[in-house]
């Protein structure tokens, strides 16, 4: 990563202290909010891989963990906590650290899913979507009839009206959203931990920002 020295502060929520991590580009022309899986933080590699491809292009960076994380719990919390939280948070970044500037948003799997739902309210330009869960990996639970329908969130992916990047691993046994207008999808090596090619995930995102910033 471009080396910037990292600010470190709790943000106020209505669900608790979420933490988050700016890292400013110089003479910064946007700014990208990521949030984390619902089991892991913000140190993931295609968080990281993603902050790294911003920061080449200009744009700062703000890594957020949720309260819930913050306060040492596993579990994640229910989705409206989440977005409400998520909210609070760009709220404050868009007051302070990240003022006037452009505002893309997103995350990994969990993360994904909240910047989507949040996308209009938070006046993003783009979402990036890193590992979207697109279904529930399929299991053999007990008395459910084998074969069983997997409740799918491409509605969420749907309902955003900016443009989306997905990045998905090849191997994603959440499975892979399909592309559609305004929304690009790009298959790399690996699982749902994106961990096999971080090489491509920072191309890929790179790509896309300068797509997205373009005049």
């Amino acid at each position: 990563m471009p080396a910037t020295t990292p600010l470190v502060r709790a943000v106020d929520t209505p669900h608790g202290p979420a933490r988050v991590q700016v890292l400013r580009a110089p003479r910064a022309r946007a700014a990208l909010v990521l949030g984390h899986g619902a089991g892991g933080g913000v140190g993931a590699p295609d968080l990281q891989a993603a902050s790294e491809a911003a920061l080449t292009r200009r744009v700062s960076v703000a890594l957020v963990e949720q309260p819930y994380r913050v306060a040492g719990r596993r579990s994640p919390a229910p989705a409206r906590q989440l977005d409400a939280a998520w909210v609070a948070v760009l709220a404050t970044l868009r007051g302070r650290e990240l003022r006037r500037l452009p505002l893309l948003v997103g995350g990994r799997s969990s993360g994904a899913r909240v910047a989507c739902r949040t996308a209009a309210e938070v006046g993003a330009m783009g979402v990036l979507c890193l590992a979207f869960p697109l279904r529930p990996p399929a299991r053999a639970a007990a008395g459910a009839a084998a074969g069983a329908a997997r409740p799918s969130r491409l509605p969420e992916l749907a309902a955003v009206e900016v443009p989306v990047l997905v990045v998905q691993g090849k191997r994603d046994r959440f499975d892979i959203p399909p592309a559609a207008p305004g929304r690009e999808v790009v298959v790399v090596r690996g699982d749902h931990s994106l961990r096999s090619d971080a090489a491509a995930v920072r191309d890929a995102v790179r790509r896309w920002i300068e797509r997205v910033l373009a005049p």
